[in-house]
């Protein structure tokens, strides 16, 4: 009996630290600004591995976070408690698109607004940040206007590459630059990896015609803004 008291105690003294208004709110809030960042990320993302679960689980993370915080308050044995905890989870999944950890930071510290009551520095930097994000995208910033591809060709290893593409190079590109040169199909024929810069990019497909002529129509590829695509 007097151990069933005991416990009582405790649990009394650990959850009058925070209340149930508190809780709720925390989450409420924590899913709101989430639900603005996962917004934001879905209207500013470039590329093609885009992923859905990506976003919820940003908007997960923030709301756990925020109960996190409100979990450790001001206790530093809590904290060091759940440090122990966490430092056991381990990440396999490379990260494709180097914002996205930005983005799981930007996660991370309004879920610890939310969770340590900071409820106006959450929502206005999820405000200014989100806008600040939006602007970039919108303005295109920091764009690098060199508009590089990838040109990959076979050919017959009997034929010198640099002297058979030159006339051609020089009509439709602005410059290349050969990557990577590699045997296929048993040594029968070279593939060429060029990183390459189009004059104009509408002469894409007149440029990749004339180049499958001299080439005895073998596969011929031009890979656009390879830099958003994930290969």
């Amino acid at each position: 009996m007097e151990f069933l008291l005991d416990l009582l105690t405790v649990t009394d003294d650990t959850t009058a630290v925070f209340s149930t208004a508190d809780v709720l709110l925390v989450i409420v809030l924590g899913f709101v600004t989430a639900v603005v960042i996962g917004h934001t990320y879905s209207i500013t993302y470039v590329g093609t591995a885009y992923s859905q679960t990506f976003v919820q689980t940003i908007v997960l993370l923030t709301v756990v976070v925020g109960i996190i915080m409100l979990v450790i308050g001001s206790n530093i044995a809590r904290a060091f408690s759940l440090v122990g905890a966490l430092s056991v989870v381990r990440f396999r999944n490379a990260v494709k698109d180097t914002r996205d950890v930005g983005y799981v930071f930007y996660a991370m510290a309004i879920g610890m607004a939310v969770g340590t009551q900071f409820y106006l520095l959450a929502v206005m930097s999820t405000a200014a940040i989100s806008a600040m994000l939006w602007f970039m995208f919108t303005t295109d910033m920091f764009a690098n206007k060199t508009k590089s591809n990838i040109l990959r060709l076979r050919m017959s290893p009997d034929l010198a590459q640099e002297v058979i593409l030159a006339d051609i190079f020089d009509h439709y590109l602005r410059r290349h630059n050969l990557i990577a040169t590699e045997s296929v199909q048993g040594g029968f024929l070279m593939e060429h990896v060029y990183e390459v810069e189009l004059r104009n990019e509408r002469d894409s497909a007149e440029f990749l015609n004339q180049l499958q002529k001299i080439t005895d129509n073998n596969k011929v590829v031009l890979i656009k803004g390879y830099h958003e695509v994930n290969l």
